[in-house]
């Protein structure tokens, strides 16, 4: 306790050294300076101050992943799990293992601030960007972003929680209103927010594009001024969404502290106006400036200021992390007759199936998109682990029939000239696409003295048959194969709705050549650069795109079967495609693509010990999912994902996941699928009602369910015991192996006296024991759990009454129950 005493006596001093700080150097800047700091000066970063010490603030992408302010594989990174996948294990204590890996990921690359973790609920299965975020509970998600903050700001490095608020969806998302009653904004959609300010103190958040009730957020007094600010107590500074800052008097008063990009934005020179024609008080600009300057402080940017952290946590090693973590996030949602972990015999020859078992979808795509030095697919990880001769691959099915990105066999560089046809820089390329945003640009290079862009290099096809070259991207494009022009023209836009899905453009097949497997072929695709300076942001997105050879699809399902038929257990790994979860838009429909459903219906026929991977980011449809031995759902699993499956699948690792999300048996069932506005409006009509809370008032049977999840050893629920304040669970393995198991509690009115879910998850903890032993935990019941938000109040008021308390399983697994009483 004296030692609790010390640390918190020396934080404060250390607090005050730095309030002192800032307030020294904020008083050292004129108006311009201080509008300027507001300001990004470029794509990633806030401008140095060196006349009172202060070093530039650098930002990037970092849900699962830190890439740095360049789209280059030049600096590779570590690429964890999808955030589902973190959340699926439901740990906090593991997600601030991740943030303490990111962090190291950001110091190794001079990044200071993480634009992360994403705490935007699932709301409806068909979210495009789920992936990216946790869970559809408001609790789960609170904790695990809460373990990730914690984890991140442990190494010194700031994070800025997002979307802040109601950006559940992608539709429109630069400006859709999304019309949210006071009940269900307070008690579902904020409540992350309020969670990870209150427990883990971020130093950041992102306001979103979308609209609140009317409101741009990055405009939004109320929410970001009142509550954010007032009732939370946050004191770290607001980011706006890039390229969300629309106004330059409606943003700085509604609390929005930075707007970006740069080199343009509504702050700067405009802001500095606005003060002095009379429309801002320089008041306001004071305090954005304040909060820009807490956070350098915070990080380490600002002379005189101690950072938060100078000395760093013990080095983490991001392959051994990842693999860890994508073990834990996995989730056994059926298992019948102990199929997995695979015995002796059934691992003495696996037949396995599927293109995405070859190559793997490790990420989601958009922003959240990193470059691994190394992708370990289920093909290369189970023929790691397993004996030679022991596993076959076939196709069996392809997800997709659209031309993506060059990848594997193709090796790239983008050569920049000038209007001469001069060399005036060049630049390697991780895939055929090109991302080069503001200054991310090869060394040498500018965009006034850019003419034209040659992605050029060889490819040495796995296939023989006719090959599909293509184009994404708008503008003219001169497209060769083996030293020929095959293709030149203009690709002009389409129907794309979302402007950053606009830009990349429609993928497009240009041309075709049979080429031979193993014998290398030249190719290049040039790209005329267009004038760009007139534009706010300047940057140059198109990809060189790639499609194998197309075989029958029945015979490529034949050809799974017959190996099937003759292994000892059938491996299926299926998957969607970045047309089909991605940023920028949202699904239509929960299908798998292609002939994938065939595949795994084929295969179970052949063989009945078939286990099927399912590498998603969001639910899908299992039409087959009584015919197999075994799902697994292995998520977006990051870089080391094949190694994390073969270790599962082979029983080195149990699969440690729970569902954080509801998977529907049939996409009728899903209650919530409105994510298209209409004339601009999305108005969630289903309340409080939302995930496992709907299921549940619609009396619908969900394939599985919230929370659930198997495991490689069995567990008795022995005892539980209720106080207003806490749950006392006792747990037994009765399995014969090591196991962990996550004890869920739920709440559930008996008699309710106001509208509610029928039940909510209130508290949760991961517990592990030995085979035979008994473990017990206390799982607090926070005072919220038992809380409404009153409209007419504007205030929390807690419900009293009966309260039945379940330990449970799952969400429809309740194995122990108590009753709770208490008045208001």
């Amino acid at each position: 306790m004296a030692g609790d005493a010390l640390s918190t006596r020396q934080e404060s001093r250390a607090d005050r050294t730095r309030e002192d700080a800032v307030e020294a150097a904020l008083g050292k800047l004129d108006l311009d300076t201080k509008a300027r700091l507001l300001a990004g000066q470029d794509m990633w970063t806030l401008p140095a101050l060196p006349e009172i010490g202060l070093g530039s603030l650098v930002f990037s992408d970092g849900p699962i992943g830190v890439r740095g302010v360049r789209w280059t594989a030049d600096d590779p990174s570590v690429a964890l799990p999808s955030p589902t996948a973190l959340a699926a294990a439901w740990d906090p204590a593991l997600a601030r293992r991740a943030g303490r890996l990111l962090a190291q990921e950001a110091r190794r690359k001079g990044v200071h601030v993480l634009l992360a973790p994403t705490v935007n609920l699932h709301r409806s299965p068909l979210g495009g960007r789920h992936f990216e975020c946790y869970s559809e509970d408001p609790y789960l998600t609170g904790a695990i972003g809460t373990g990730y903050v914690q984890g991140v700001q442990d190494g010194g490095v700031g994070t800025t929680v997002k979307h802040f608020v109601g950006n559940d969806a992608e539709t429109d998302r630069f400006t859709v209103d999304s019309v949210i009653a006071p009940r269900p904004l307070r008690e579902l959609y904020l409540a992350p927010f309020e969670a990870i300010v209150a427990n883990a103190h971020p130093w950041g958040i992102m306001t979103a594009y979308n609209k609140v009730n009317g409101s741009f957020m990055s405009e939004h007094r109320y929410l970001v001024n009142e509550v954010l600010r007032g009732e939370w107590g946050f004191d770290g500074a607001n980011v706006s969404d890039w390229m969300a800052a629309r106004s330059t008097t409606g943003d700085i008063l509604g609390g929005l502290d930075v707007a970006m990009p740069g080199p343009q934005t509504v702050y700067g020179p405009a802001l500095a106006e606005a003060v002095r024609a009379g429309e801002v008080p320089e008041s306001a600009v004071d305090d954005a400036a304040r909060n820009v300057l807490r956070l350098a402080a915070r990080v380490g940017l600002l002379e005189g200021a101690p950072a938060v952290v100078t000395t760093a946590p013990a080095a983490v090693d991001g392959h051994t992390l990842a693999r860890e973590l994508a073990a834990r996030g996995f989730v056994l949602v059926r298992n019948e007759n102990g199929a997995l972990p695979l015995t002796t015999g059934q691992r003495a020859r696996i037949a396995l199936s599927g293109a995405a078992a070859r190559d793997a979808r490790i990420l989601g795509g958009g922003s959240a998109t990193v470059f691994p030095e190394r992708i370990v697919s289920p093909l290369v990880g189970l023929t790691a682990a397993l004996p030679q001769g022991a596993l076959t691959f076939s196709v069996g099915a392809d997800p997709s029939e659209e031309p993506t990105p060059a990848d594997a066999g193709f090796e790239l560089r983008a050569v920049c000239r000038d209007a001469s046809g001069a060399v005036i820089g060049e630049g390697s390329l991780p895939s055929g696409q090109v991302q080069w945003i503001g200054d991310d640009l090869p060394a040498g290079v500018t965009y006034e003295t850019m003419a034209s862009i040659e992605v050029t290099g060889t490819f040495v096809p796995r296939e023989s048959g006719e090959h599909a070259f293509g184009t994404r991207g708008l503008g003219a494009f001169d497209l060769a194969v083996g030293g020929a022009t095959v293709w030149e023209g203009v690709q002009l836009p389409g129907s794309e709705a979302d402007p950053f899905e606009a830009f990349f453009g429609a993928p497009t097949v240009r041309a075709r050549a049979v080429l031979a497997a193993g014998e290398p072929v030249e190719v290049s695709l040039t790209y005329q650069v267009p004038d760009m300076s007139a534009l706010p942001l300047r940057a140059i997105m198109f990809s060189l795109l790639h499609l194998g050879p197309r075989r029958d699809a029945d015979e490529l399902i034949a050809e799974a079967v017959a190996a099937a038929r003759e292994a000892d257990t059938a491996v299926v790994v299926v998957a969607t495609t970045e047309r089909v979860e991605s940023e920028g838009f949202d699904r239509t429909d929960l299908e798998l693509p292609g002939r994938q459903n065939d595949l795994v219906r084929a295969v179970a026929a052949a063989n009945p010990n078939t286990v099927v991977v399912i590498n998603t980011g969001s639910p899908v449809e299992l039409p087959w999912r009584d015919e197999v031995a075994a799902i697994l759902l292995t998520w977006f699993p990051g870089q080391e994902g094949g190694a994390a499956l073969a270790d599962v699948l082979l029983g080195e690792r149990e699969p440690g996941g729970r569902l954080p999300t509801t998977w529907p048996a049939v996409f009728a069932d899903a209650p919530v699928t409105e994510v298209v506005p209409r004339e601009g409006r999305l108005e969630y009509h289903e309340g409080l009602h939302i995930g496992y809370r709907a299921y549940e008032k619609a009396g619908v049977s969900p394939a599985f369910c919230f929370g659930h999840g198997l495991g490689y050893t069995d567990w008795a629920y022995e005892s539980l015991e209720v106080t207003a304040d806490a749950a006392r669970v006792r747990i037994r393995n009765t399995g014969a192996r090591r196991g962990r198991e996550v004890v869920q509690v739920y709440l559930a009115p008996v008699g309710d006296p106001v509208e509610r879910p029928a039940s909510w998850l209130a508290g949760f903890a991961s517990l592990e024991a030995e085979a035979g032993e008994s473990v017990e935990v206390e799982i607090a019941l926070p005072a919220r759990a038992f809380e409404i938000w009153d409209e007419e109040a504007g205030a929390w008021r807690r419900v009293g009454g009966t309260y039945e308390v379940r330990a449970s399983r799952s969400h429809a697994d309740a194995r122990l129950t108590a009753t709770l009483e208490f008045g208001a």
